[in-house]
């Protein structure tokens, strides 16, 4: 698979992934004790990770889009 994802973009994802990941497992937030919500954005947050970490995107490739420079 070729690269879809461009550097500004794959910053953004692993911030979200980092973040996602700190909500559901350090924050203390009441919320996150929802199993449903912890499990949610562990798992988003796991994608966005792998994503900025591979820089190809499964969804950009079925809709044709890239963020990156050719």
């Amino acid at each position: 698979m070729t690269r879809n994802v461009g550097t500004i973009d794959r910053i953004f994802r692993a911030a979200l992934g980092f973040g996602l990941l700190y909500l559901a497992f350090l924050s203390g937030l009441s919320s996150f004790d929802a199993f449903i919500l912890k499990y949610g954005a562990v798992t988003v947050g796991t994608v966005m990770l792998v994503v900025a970490t591979i820089g190809v995107c499964p969804i950009y490739s079925i809709f044709g889009f890239k963020s990156c420079q050719a």
